[in-house]
């Protein structure tokens, strides 16, 4: 057969359109009752081929080219994110679900810490479920830069072959792994939300959501290594601090010339008015289309800050101008766990419901009786969040003596 990966077999095909049918992707159409598939369409699934009564179509055998010697390759690795000497807590989340895949391979947790000036973090990371830390302290690491970052962890994945490697799915973790899996001839599976080890093959099987979170999908990386994946932040469980645990510390050495980057950084404007970082807050109030107009979202500041909590927005928000990205929740935007999640004038789409609904109270507050909010919420109010949200301040402010 030809490099094509699949195609129709003019002399067996009889137009019957079993296939038209069958394509969950719209890639088959007949042309003078041929079937005829358009490979830019065509994912080659195999769902046509199946529904095919007449063997009609081929699909080219899966080849791999340049498999890789999987013995070679050992220990889960988690990427630190840190900044200015602050580990972020989804690397705890990736050290707690790292500690059990590496138990499970019978396998070390390594760290791999950079920066400037990190040394001192090694401890932490060790006592949080770390075997071993690999270290990269050097100045011009001092802030994230995409560049020397990811030569420094390709540079480190060449020499010590890991088996797994997890980041989060973060602006920066998302930013530097790409770049790395690339590099490494890898395989990168994003925005997972589990992860496990088969317990026959030893793969690690990769769980995030697909066709806008109506599905699960299930991927592994069976010929290649090191396998990669990004984590969202707060589906996972930090793992807890055990100061007696002991470890290893390495710190490697890089060339100079791998640290250059085209980029430098001039200043930092830290955002104004992000009250509380949503992905940390144990409170979250958040508004949608119903908020009609970007001033509005003042009341949802002023209860915030009330209450303690951050504002969030939903993606028909942040797409209108109404608040920045960073605001954002959903499965473009940040996943959410807080205790409190409040829901102003946000239908509830499933998108967004991806990024919050693991809250643990979901307070609903929209006009329309049949918002989709409402099949997740733990208390729903139906009226105007613009009319709901200040009564809700005032009341808090009563009751809190603010």
């Amino acid at each position: 057969m030809s490099d094509v990966p699949i195609k129709v077999l003019d002399d067996k095909c009889i137009g019957c359109t079993a296939c038209v049918k069958a394509c969950p992707f719209g890639a088959i159409e007949m042309d003078e009752k041929l079937a005829v598939i358009d490979l830019h369409i065509c994912t080659v699934c195999g769902s046509c081929v199946e529904a095919c009564k007449f063997d009609a179509i081929e699909m080219a055998e899966k080849t791999v080219s340049a498999k890789c010697d999987l013995s070679a390759f050992k220990d889960v690795w988690v990427i630190v994110e840190q900044d200015d000497g602050k580990i972020e807590s989804i690397t705890y989340e990736l050290l707690g679900e790292g500690r059990k895949l590496a138990d499970d391979l019978g396998m070390n947790l390594c760290a791999v810490l950079m920066g400037a000036d990190v040394q001192s973090m090694a401890d932490t990371l060790i006592s949080r479920g770390a075997d071993k830390v690999y270290m990269v302290d050097r100045p011009e690491l001092e802030y994230f830069k995409d560049e020397p970052y990811a030569a420094v962890m390709i540079d480190l994945v060449n020499k010590h072959k890991p088996n797994i490697v997890l980041c989060g799915a973060t602006t920066v973790g998302r930013s530097l792994i790409s770049r790395v899996a690339v590099s490494v001839n890898a395989g990168l599976t994003a925005d997972c939300t589990e992860l496990h080890i088969d317990p026959e093959s030893k793969n690690l099987i990769q769980t995030r959501p697909a066709f806008g979170g109506n599905i699960m999908a299930q991927i592994e990386t069976p010929y290649h290594r090191p396998q990669m994946a990004t984590v969202r932040h707060k589906v996972m469980k930090e793992s807890d601090a055990d100061t007696t645990r002991t470890g290893e510390k390495e710190l490697h050495e890089v060339a100079e010339a791998i640290l250059k980057a085209r980029t430098k950084r001039i200043k930092m404007v830290p955002e104004e008015d992000n009250i509380v970082n949503i992905a940390e807050a144990d409170i979250i109030v958040s508004g949608g289309r119903g908020l009609q107009k970007p001033e509005s979202f003042a009341i949802l500041h002023e209860l915030a800050e009330v209450i303690g909590g951050g504002v969030g927005a939903s993606r028909a928000a942040v797409d209108a101008d109404w608040i920045p990205y960073s605001h954002q929740v959903g499965q473009t935007g940040k996943t959410v766990c807080p205790k409190i999640y409040i829901a102003c004038g946000i239908s509830g789409q499933i998108q967004h419901l991806a990024g919050m609904s693991s809250a643990d109270i979901i307070v609903a507050i929209n006009k329309d009786a049949d918002a989709p909010i409402f099949k997740v919420a733990t208390y729903g109010i139906v009226g105007d969040a613009l009319t709901i949200v200040p009564l809700l301040t005032a009341a808090f402010k009563k009751i809190l003596g603010k």
